[in-house]
Protein backbone atom coordinates (compact mmCIF):
# COMPACT_ATOMS: atom_id res chain seq x y z
CA UNK A 1 0.00 0.00 0.00
CA UNK A 2 3.04 2.36 0.87
CA UNK A 3 4.59 1.53 -2.41
CA UNK A 4 1.48 2.47 -4.25
CA UNK A 5 0.86 5.69 -2.35
CA UNK A 6 4.72 6.23 -3.39
CA UNK A 7 3.72 5.54 -7.20
CA UNK A 8 0.73 7.96 -6.85
CA UNK A 9 2.73 10.63 -5.82
CA UNK A 10 5.60 10.37 -7.93
CA UNK A 11 3.27 10.02 -11.18
CA UNK A 12 1.30 13.12 -10.13
CA UNK A 13 4.33 15.10 -9.37
CA UNK A 14 5.87 14.50 -12.73
CA UNK A 15 2.23 15.52 -14.80
CA UNK A 16 0.21 17.60 -12.61
CA UNK A 17 1.91 20.72 -13.84
CA UNK A 18 0.20 19.97 -17.29
CA UNK A 19 -3.40 18.69 -15.75
CA UNK A 20 -3.19 22.17 -13.59
CA UNK A 21 -2.18 24.26 -17.10
CA UNK A 22 -5.28 22.30 -18.93
CA UNK A 23 -7.82 22.58 -15.74
CA UNK A 24 -6.96 26.78 -15.83
CA UNK A 25 -7.00 27.30 -19.69
CA UNK A 26 -10.95 25.43 -19.58
CA UNK A 27 -11.62 27.20 -17.11
CA UNK A 28 -10.72 30.69 -18.55
CA UNK A 29 -12.75 29.00 -21.83
CA UNK A 30 -15.45 28.00 -20.12
CA UNK A 31 -16.11 31.19 -18.01
CA UNK A 32 -15.54 34.08 -20.62
CA UNK A 33 -14.53 33.23 -23.80
CA UNK A 34 -12.03 31.14 -25.92
CA UNK A 35 -11.50 34.43 -27.98
CA UNK A 36 -9.54 35.38 -24.44
CA UNK A 37 -6.94 32.93 -25.27
CA UNK A 38 -3.76 33.34 -27.22
CA UNK A 39 -3.17 31.31 -30.71
CA UNK A 40 -0.47 29.61 -28.42
CA UNK A 41 -3.11 28.90 -25.79
CA UNK A 42 -5.75 27.51 -28.04
CA UNK A 43 -3.02 25.42 -30.03
CA UNK A 44 -1.88 23.83 -26.16
CA UNK A 45 -5.21 22.69 -25.77
CA UNK A 46 -5.36 19.62 -27.76
CA UNK A 47 -1.69 18.51 -26.56
CA UNK A 48 -2.86 18.79 -23.24
CA UNK A 49 -5.91 17.20 -23.71
CA UNK A 50 -3.80 13.91 -25.51
CA UNK A 51 -1.51 14.11 -22.45
CA UNK A 52 -4.29 14.05 -19.54
CA UNK A 53 -5.87 10.78 -22.11
CA UNK A 54 -2.71 9.08 -21.97
CA UNK A 55 -2.27 10.08 -17.94
CA UNK A 56 -5.84 8.55 -17.44
CA UNK A 57 -4.80 5.34 -19.18
CA UNK A 58 -1.71 4.75 -16.92
CA UNK A 59 -3.66 5.50 -13.88
CA UNK A 60 -5.90 3.19 -14.54
CA UNK A 61 -3.55 0.27 -15.48
CA UNK A 62 -1.48 0.61 -12.39
CA UNK A 63 -4.49 1.02 -10.43
CA UNK A 64 -3.49 4.00 -8.93
CA UNK A 65 -5.77 5.82 -6.52
CA UNK A 66 -9.32 6.38 -7.41
CA UNK A 67 -9.37 10.00 -6.71
CA UNK A 68 -6.70 10.96 -8.83
CA UNK A 69 -8.66 8.60 -11.70
CA UNK A 70 -12.00 10.58 -11.35
CA UNK A 71 -10.14 13.45 -11.62
CA UNK A 72 -8.44 12.72 -14.82
CA UNK A 73 -11.70 11.62 -15.91
CA UNK A 74 -13.47 15.07 -15.09
CA UNK A 75 -10.85 17.16 -16.58
CA UNK A 76 -10.65 14.78 -19.77
CA UNK A 77 -14.22 14.97 -20.23
CA UNK A 78 -14.11 18.70 -20.28
CA UNK A 79 -11.47 19.09 -22.79
CA UNK A 80 -12.87 16.52 -24.96
CA UNK A 81 -16.45 18.78 -25.20
CA UNK A 82 -13.61 21.69 -26.17
CA UNK A 83 -11.43 20.26 -28.85
CA UNK A 84 -14.95 17.83 -30.56
CA UNK A 85 -17.66 19.90 -29.21
CA UNK A 86 -19.64 21.90 -31.58
CA UNK A 87 -17.41 24.56 -33.85
CA UNK A 88 -18.39 27.84 -34.94
CA UNK A 89 -20.62 28.35 -37.94
CA UNK A 90 -19.64 29.83 -41.41
CA UNK A 91 -20.46 33.09 -40.73
CA UNK A 92 -18.09 33.62 -37.66
CA UNK A 93 -15.47 31.82 -39.09
CA UNK A 94 -15.78 34.20 -42.32
CA UNK A 95 -15.52 37.20 -39.68
CA UNK A 96 -12.55 35.90 -38.18
CA UNK A 97 -10.53 35.05 -41.33
CA UNK A 98 -11.14 39.01 -42.63
CA UNK A 99 -10.59 40.12 -38.85
CA UNK A 100 -7.62 38.52 -37.86
CA UNK A 101 -6.33 34.74 -39.44
CA UNK A 102 -5.52 36.26 -43.01
CA UNK A 103 -3.80 40.15 -42.32
CA UNK A 104 -2.13 37.87 -39.34
CA UNK A 105 -0.80 35.28 -42.35
CA UNK A 106 0.23 37.51 -44.50
CA UNK A 107 2.28 39.68 -41.21
CA UNK A 108 4.02 36.41 -40.73
CA UNK A 109 5.55 36.13 -43.94
CA UNK A 110 6.84 39.61 -43.92
CA UNK A 111 10.20 38.73 -45.03
CA UNK A 112 9.60 36.72 -47.65
CA UNK A 113 6.97 39.52 -48.73
CA UNK A 114 9.94 41.85 -49.38
CA UNK A 115 11.80 39.21 -51.19
CA UNK A 116 9.19 38.54 -53.66
CA UNK A 117 8.65 42.39 -54.05
CA UNK A 118 12.32 42.73 -54.82
CA UNK A 119 12.63 40.12 -57.23
CA UNK A 120 9.65 41.33 -58.91
CA UNK A 121 10.76 45.11 -59.26
CA UNK A 122 14.63 43.91 -60.27
CA UNK A 123 12.82 42.27 -62.83
CA UNK A 124 10.87 45.14 -63.63
CA UNK A 125 14.33 47.50 -63.84
CA UNK A 126 16.26 45.14 -65.82
CA UNK A 127 13.23 44.42 -68.29
CA UNK A 128 13.06 47.93 -68.49
CA UNK A 129 15.88 49.19 -69.12
CA UNK A 130 16.76 45.94 -72.12
CA UNK A 131 14.06 46.92 -73.39
CA UNK A 132 14.72 50.69 -74.13
CA UNK A 133 18.13 49.63 -74.86
CA UNK A 134 17.45 47.14 -77.51
CA UNK A 135 13.63 46.94 -78.39
CA UNK A 136 14.31 43.54 -80.08
CA UNK A 137 14.10 41.87 -76.59
CA UNK A 138 10.47 43.01 -76.12
CA UNK A 139 9.33 39.96 -78.12
CA UNK A 140 11.73 37.54 -75.68
CA UNK A 141 9.95 39.06 -72.63
CA UNK A 142 6.30 39.76 -73.76
CA UNK A 143 4.59 36.32 -75.57
CA UNK A 144 2.60 37.28 -78.71
CA UNK A 145 -0.68 36.54 -77.08
CA UNK A 146 -0.42 39.06 -74.27
CA UNK A 147 1.02 41.56 -76.27
CA UNK A 148 -1.94 41.98 -78.60
CA UNK A 149 -0.19 43.99 -81.24
CA UNK A 150 1.40 46.44 -78.51
CA UNK A 151 5.13 46.06 -79.52
CA UNK A 152 8.01 47.83 -81.26
CA UNK A 153 6.62 47.55 -84.15
CA UNK A 154 3.30 49.57 -83.17
CA UNK A 155 2.05 52.83 -84.05
CA UNK A 156 1.78 55.73 -81.13
CA UNK A 157 -1.66 56.33 -81.89
CA UNK A 158 -2.11 52.89 -81.70
CA UNK A 159 -0.82 52.58 -78.04
CA UNK A 160 -2.66 55.24 -77.05
CA UNK A 161 -5.79 53.93 -78.00
CA UNK A 162 -5.44 50.40 -76.58
CA UNK A 163 -5.01 52.50 -72.99
CA UNK A 164 -8.32 53.95 -73.84
CA UNK A 165 -10.12 51.51 -75.67
CA UNK A 166 -13.38 50.04 -73.64
CA UNK A 167 -12.08 46.24 -75.41
CA UNK A 168 -13.87 46.54 -78.38
CA UNK A 169 -17.04 43.87 -78.89
CA UNK A 170 -16.00 41.70 -76.15
CA UNK A 171 -18.57 42.18 -73.22
CA UNK A 172 -16.45 43.27 -70.04
CA UNK A 173 -17.57 40.48 -67.77
CA UNK A 174 -16.18 37.80 -70.29
CA UNK A 175 -12.68 39.96 -70.41
CA UNK A 176 -12.34 40.39 -66.46
CA UNK A 177 -12.90 36.51 -66.03
CA UNK A 178 -10.27 36.02 -69.06
CA UNK A 179 -7.97 38.39 -67.03
CA UNK A 180 -8.41 36.96 -63.74
CA UNK A 181 -7.68 33.25 -64.87
CA UNK A 182 -4.57 34.51 -66.01
CA UNK A 183 -3.08 36.24 -63.15
CA UNK A 184 -4.66 33.62 -60.86
CA UNK A 185 -2.37 31.07 -61.98
CA UNK A 186 0.75 32.49 -61.70
CA UNK A 187 -0.21 33.63 -58.13
CA UNK A 188 -1.35 29.95 -57.25
CA UNK A 189 1.46 28.72 -59.21
CA UNK A 190 4.26 30.76 -57.50
CA UNK A 191 2.71 29.09 -53.96
CA UNK A 192 2.43 25.70 -55.62
CA UNK A 193 5.79 25.27 -57.00
CA UNK A 194 7.40 26.67 -53.97
CA UNK A 195 8.47 23.32 -52.78
CA UNK A 196 10.84 22.72 -55.45
CA UNK A 197 12.94 24.62 -52.86
CA UNK A 198 11.46 27.95 -54.28
CA UNK A 199 13.20 28.17 -57.77
CA UNK A 200 10.25 27.88 -59.86
CA UNK A 201 8.37 30.52 -57.88
CA UNK A 202 11.51 33.08 -58.22
CA UNK A 203 11.02 32.52 -62.12
CA UNK A 204 7.74 32.79 -62.42
CA UNK A 205 8.29 36.32 -60.16
CA UNK A 206 10.78 37.60 -62.46
CA UNK A 207 9.29 36.81 -65.92
CA UNK A 208 5.86 38.97 -64.42
CA UNK A 209 8.35 41.32 -64.20
CA UNK A 210 10.24 41.37 -66.92
CA UNK A 211 7.12 41.55 -68.66
CA UNK A 212 6.05 44.61 -66.97
CA UNK A 213 9.50 46.65 -67.41
CA UNK A 214 8.89 45.63 -70.95
CA UNK A 215 5.72 47.31 -71.40
CA UNK A 216 6.93 50.05 -69.85
CA UNK A 217 10.10 50.84 -72.00
CA UNK A 218 7.68 50.44 -75.07
CA UNK A 219 5.55 52.69 -73.92
CA UNK A 220 8.07 55.21 -72.43
CA UNK A 221 10.07 54.77 -75.93
CA UNK A 222 6.32 56.49 -77.30
CA UNK A 223 5.87 59.22 -74.58
CA UNK A 224 2.91 57.09 -73.01
CA UNK A 225 5.07 55.78 -69.65
CA UNK A 226 2.79 58.19 -67.50
CA UNK A 227 -0.38 56.73 -68.96
CA UNK A 228 0.60 53.31 -69.06
CA UNK A 229 1.41 53.66 -65.59
CA UNK A 230 -3.03 54.62 -64.73
CA UNK A 231 -3.79 51.68 -67.36
CA UNK A 232 -1.84 48.97 -65.32
CA UNK A 233 -2.15 50.48 -61.29
CA UNK A 234 -5.88 50.92 -61.66
CA UNK A 235 -6.05 47.12 -61.15
CA UNK A 236 -2.32 46.37 -60.71
CA UNK A 237 -1.56 47.43 -57.42
CA UNK A 238 -4.03 44.79 -56.09
CA UNK A 239 -3.17 42.20 -58.35
CA UNK A 240 0.66 42.61 -58.15
CA UNK A 241 0.24 42.64 -54.71
CA UNK A 242 -1.90 39.04 -54.66
CA UNK A 243 0.91 37.84 -56.52
CA UNK A 244 3.49 38.95 -54.59
CA UNK A 245 1.70 36.91 -51.44
CA UNK A 246 1.39 34.13 -53.63
CA UNK A 247 5.59 34.13 -54.11
CA UNK A 248 5.50 34.73 -50.85
CA UNK A 249 3.58 31.88 -49.25
CA UNK A 250 5.95 29.62 -52.17
CA UNK A 251 9.11 30.89 -50.50
CA UNK A 252 8.08 30.39 -47.04
CA UNK A 253 7.65 26.63 -48.09
CA UNK A 254 10.43 25.89 -50.56
CA UNK A 255 12.92 27.53 -47.44
CA UNK A 256 11.66 25.18 -45.23
CA UNK A 257 12.03 21.98 -47.31
CA UNK A 258 15.72 23.20 -48.13
CA UNK A 259 15.84 23.60 -44.20
CA UNK A 260 13.87 21.50 -42.31
CA UNK A 261 15.77 21.49 -39.10
CA UNK A 262 15.36 18.24 -36.66
CA UNK A 263 12.00 17.74 -38.69
CA UNK A 264 11.67 16.14 -41.96
CA UNK A 265 11.22 17.66 -45.10
CA UNK A 266 7.39 16.42 -45.80
CA UNK A 267 6.52 17.79 -42.04
CA UNK A 268 8.83 20.38 -42.87
CA UNK A 269 6.60 21.82 -45.56
CA UNK A 270 3.27 20.94 -44.27
CA UNK A 271 3.82 22.75 -41.31
CA UNK A 272 4.69 25.75 -43.72
CA UNK A 273 1.52 24.82 -45.69
CA UNK A 274 -0.76 25.47 -43.18
CA UNK A 275 0.59 28.60 -42.45
CA UNK A 276 0.54 29.96 -45.73
CA UNK A 277 -3.07 28.52 -46.76
CA UNK A 278 -5.00 31.36 -44.85
CA UNK A 279 -2.95 34.11 -47.00
CA UNK A 280 -3.50 32.00 -50.95
CA UNK A 281 -7.14 31.89 -49.76
CA UNK A 282 -7.15 35.99 -49.33
CA UNK A 283 -4.62 35.94 -52.65
CA UNK A 284 -7.98 34.17 -54.46
CA UNK A 285 -10.05 37.05 -53.27
CA UNK A 286 -7.81 39.88 -53.91
CA UNK A 287 -7.25 38.48 -57.88
CA UNK A 288 -11.29 38.73 -57.85
CA UNK A 289 -11.23 42.42 -56.97
CA UNK A 290 -7.93 42.60 -59.62
CA UNK A 291 -10.20 40.76 -62.44
CA UNK A 292 -12.94 43.39 -61.64
CA UNK A 293 -10.96 46.50 -61.64
CA UNK A 294 -9.39 45.46 -64.91
CA UNK A 295 -12.47 44.31 -66.68
CA UNK A 296 -14.93 46.96 -65.51
CA UNK A 297 -13.06 50.29 -64.14
CA UNK A 298 -10.26 50.00 -66.12
CA UNK A 299 -12.36 50.20 -69.22
CA UNK A 300 -15.00 52.57 -68.30
CA UNK A 301 -12.64 54.99 -66.22
CA UNK A 302 -10.11 56.68 -69.03
CA UNK A 303 -8.88 59.62 -66.76
CA UNK A 304 -5.37 59.21 -66.33
CA UNK A 305 -5.19 60.93 -62.42
CA UNK A 306 -8.78 59.14 -61.70
CA UNK A 307 -6.87 55.81 -62.62
CA UNK A 308 -4.02 56.89 -60.77
CA UNK A 309 -6.33 58.07 -57.51
CA UNK A 310 -8.18 54.28 -57.47
CA UNK A 311 -4.44 52.90 -57.77
CA UNK A 312 -3.24 54.49 -54.78
CA UNK A 313 -6.47 54.02 -52.68
CA UNK A 314 -6.05 50.79 -53.24
CA UNK A 315 -2.55 50.53 -52.00
CA UNK A 316 -3.36 52.21 -48.67
CA UNK A 317 -6.30 49.71 -48.00
CA UNK A 318 -4.47 46.86 -48.38
CA UNK A 319 -1.16 48.27 -46.67
CA UNK A 320 -3.49 49.29 -43.95
CA UNK A 321 -5.48 46.63 -43.92
CA UNK A 322 -2.21 43.97 -43.58
CA UNK A 323 -0.04 45.97 -41.55
CA UNK A 324 -1.58 48.25 -39.63
CA UNK A 325 -1.08 47.37 -35.90
CA UNK A 326 -3.87 45.63 -34.08
CA UNK A 327 -5.12 45.13 -30.27
CA UNK A 328 -3.53 42.09 -28.80
CA UNK A 329 -6.29 39.61 -27.98
CA UNK A 330 -5.56 40.20 -24.09
CA UNK A 331 -5.61 36.61 -22.12
CA UNK A 332 -7.74 36.86 -19.36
Amino acid sequence: MKELQLKSRRFRAEREGDWRRLESLLARVEGRSARRLTDEELLAIPVLYRSTLSSLSVARATSLDHSLIDYLESLSTRAYFFVYGTRAGLRRRLAQFFADTWPRAVRGLWRETLVSFAITFGAALVGYLLVAQDPSWFGGMVPDGLSEGRDPTATTAYLRQTLYSSGGHAPLALLATYLFSHNAQIAIFAFALGFAFCLPTAFLLAQNGLTLGAFFALFSAHGLGFQLGGWIFIHGVTELFAIILGGAAGFRIGWRVAFPGERTRLDAAAEAGRAAAPVIAGVVLMLIVAGLLEGFARQLITDDLARYAIAASTLVIWLGYFYLPRPERRAA
